[in-house]
Formats: structure tokens, C-alpha cells, sequence
């Protein structure tokens, strides 16, 4: 069983930044392809960023050239660094290992004006 446990959310203010950090239990973390989602209050929950075990990202139109994910596979970590927050960035960011489809508890971030 994977267990993901994120970190890094807050508050900031708009056009400040924040690195959230997922960290993952189980062996095979560096085969599965992980990825960022979110929630916003009343939405439903949307993709932020993949990235595979070879390194290959994608990432939602929302926050390209904003966000950027990354991972270390030596550390079993996925990591979101993100730049230029925006009021709509606001929501709770979930880890997930789509591979097992499994999910973190989420962390909130929140951006205020």
C-alpha cells in the first residue's frame, strides 16, 4: 500500500510563491507516474501536473509557466514549486500516484490580495 503525505501549503500573497512536497512509501515510487491535483470550494477536483518516471511533465493550462513539478526518485519525492500565485489558485493540493491511484490527504493553499 502507497501513503503520501504532502506538505508546503499556506497562505501567500498574490504573485508570491510555494513549494509543496509530497512524500511516498513504497518501493516502486520511481515507476509510477505522479501528479498534483486540486479543489477548489465548490469545484471539482482538476489536474495540475504530471510527471512520469522518466521525468516527462504536463501540466494544466491554468498554470503552465507558473508551476513546475519535479521529482526524486532516490528521496521517493514529488515536489510542486509554485511562482506567480493567483487569487484562483486557491484550493486544497492533493498528491496523487496515478499509477495506484492512490491520494494524499491534501494541503491548503490559499492566496490572498
Amino acid at each position: 500500500q502507497v501513503q503520501l503525505v504532502e506538505s508546503g501549503g499556506g497562505l501567500v500573497q498574490a504573485g508570491g510563491s510555494l513549494r509543496l512536497s509530497c512524500a511516498a512509501s513504497g518501493s516502486t515510487f520511481s515507476f509510477h507516474v505522479m501528479g498534483w491535483y486540486r479543489q477548489a470550494p465548490g469545484k471539482q477536483r482538476e489536474l495540475v501536473a504530471t510527471i512520469t518516471s522518466g521525468g516527462r511533465t504536463d501540466y494544466a493550462d491554468s498554470v503552465k509557466g507558473r508551476f513546475t513539478i519535479s521529482r526524486d526518485n532516490t528521496k521517493n519525492t514529488v515536489t510542486l514549486q509554485m511562482n506567480s500565485l493567483k487569487l484562483n489558485d486557491t484550493a486544497v493540493y492533493y498528491c496523487s500516484d496515478r499509477t495506484s491511484d492512490y491520494w494524499g490527504q491534501g494541503t491548503q493553499v490559499t492566496v490572498s490580495s
